[in-house]
């Protein structure tokens, strides 16, 4: 029967396509230089008064740069260059704060990076003070940061906990040890659990980890042990993301030997390994690759219809705006998407300058925005529903209707489609990330995209 299934499912693509992970749409490649600071600086200034936002906190900077990672980070061995980051973050806030509306509030303030942990203790307290300062906590708000285990101590988690901090990540990757050696990240099950207990003496009972499939030299029996390890440490949510091996565009991930990583169909054997486990374990499925425990606010957002997608994955997050801050952030509003110079010292002089440093972006028209929340639909509850987008958008039901045959002779028929909307039934769900490409208008061949498994 697995086999079969595995056999329908290469034939409509998932072990042969690249496509986007869609955390926005349109996707960052497609963001041009036609949005400037002028843009960003308005849609700030266009916010409610009184209302919530999100602030996203981004940090470059790590000790050690791990060979897998596709982010944007660069090593530092000193703490010079963090401290001088840290100045510009705090001018580029109160930038915000000169034109950010009256009443606006704090609902989900995200540190991450790079390794946010690695500022010093009075680095994390500054930076802290100017962001609450600047804007304040909602009564119901979240403030998550990346903790890496072996850059952290008792001394930072007192700082982080004192200014709020009440949602911890952590990034396990796995366990095993070769496969440690061979992605350059060493982080031993003993070292992570320290860094958990102390987080959780601290009050912070809220933990999220990340866990990756379709490493090098992963196996089912290897990602079931480190999967069984990270269940004795009792996270609240957990991310299982596959690995993308990008090389082109992250220059160190060619230190990882491409022959030792798994074929798509291993992939898919890794990832229904891992699946298996957590729900054994009594998590929740969220989307297509995240699980929480029963009552975690992913769990209950989720059972509400009201799961979103970000660029952190999957959120409970209401807010209209992400304020992002730092260097090759991205912000999103109703009116669109801002990002900043993703090199450090372009952000740097340009906030110097005393302007925003946006450097590209995308406005959105109702088209992106219709299509925007079909994806986000599929993503996050695997239906989009005909009435909410024929009265959000303005679209008459056989224009929609038509969309989704189109979208379903694709797949042979495989999806349902009934006056009500269209539908991913349980066998098909891991082709998702393919059956949204079918609602996204924009050309994929110009950007590279990552394995649909």
């Amino acid at each position: 029967m697995r086999m079969k299934a595995e056999t329908q499912l290469a034939k409509l693509g998932l072990f042969a396509a690249k496509v986007p992970r869609y955390t926005s749409y349109p996707t960052a490649p497609h963001f041009s230089n036609a949005i400037n600071s002028s843009h960003f600086s308005d849609w700030i200034r266009a916010i409610a008064p009184g209302s919530k936002i999100s602030l996203y906190v981004h940090v470059p900077f790590c000790r050690r740069l791990c060979w897998f990672c596709a982010c944007r980070t660069q090593g530092t061995q000193t703490d010079s260059p963090v401290a001088a980051y840290v100045e510009t973050l705090k001018a580029e806030l109160a930038m915000l704060g000169a034109i950010l509306p009256e009443g606006v509030t704090l609902s989900r303030l995200h540190w991450g990076g790079g390794t946010p942990t690695l500022l010093t203790p009075p680095m994390m307290a500054e930076l802290a003070g100017t962001i609450t300062e600047t804007v304040p906590f909602a009564p119901d708000y979240e403030f998550s940061v990346e903790i890496d285990p072996n850059e952290i101590d008792e001394a930072r988690l007192d700082v982080l906990a004192a200014a709020g901090m009440n949602r911890a990540s952590i990034g396990v990757q796995d366990f095993d040890e070769e496969i440690q050696k061979t992605i350059g990240r060493i982080q031993s099950y003993d070292i992570t659990r320290d860094a958990i207990d102390m987080i959780r003496a601290r009050g912070v009972t809220s933990l999220n980890a990340d866990i990756l499939f379709g490493l090098p030299h992963q196996s089912r029996e290897r990602i079931t042990e480190s999967v069984q390890k990270l269940l004795a440490l009792s996270p609240d949510r957990v991310a299982l993301y596959g690995y993308a091996h990008v090389p082109w565009m992250a220059k160190r991930q060619q230190m990882i030997p491409s022959d030792a990583l798994p074929t798509p169909q291993e992939r898919l054997a890794l990832f229904e390994t891992a699946r298996q486990l957590f729900l054994w374990d009594g998590y929740a499925e969220i989307g297509i690759d995240h699980f929480a425990a029963k009552g975690d606010g992913l769990e209950v957002a989720q059972r509400a219809g009201r799961l979103r997608r970000n660029f952190q994955g999957y959120t409970d997050d209401t807010a209209d705006v992400l304020i992002g801050m730092g260097a090759s952030s991205i912000s999103r509003f109703p009116q669109g998407f801002a990002q900043n110079a993703p090199a450090t010292g372009a952000h740097t002089a340009a906030i110097r300058e005393g302007h925003f440093s946006t450097s590209r972006g995308h406005a959105l028209s109702n088209d992106d925005k219709m299509r925007s929340r079909m994806i986000e639909a599929l993503m996050c509850d695997f239906r989009i529903g005909t009435a909410e987008i024929c009265m959000t958008f303005g679209i008459a039901p056989a224009e929609l209707r038509a969309m989704f045959d189109a979208a379903n002779r694709q797949f042979n028929g495989l999806l349902s489609v009934t006056d009500d909307g269209l539908f991913i039934p349980k066998e098909a769900r891991p082709l998702t990330r393919i059956i949204a490409r079918c609602f996204d208008a924009y050309d994929l061949s110009k950007a590279g995209h990552s394995s649909a498994i």
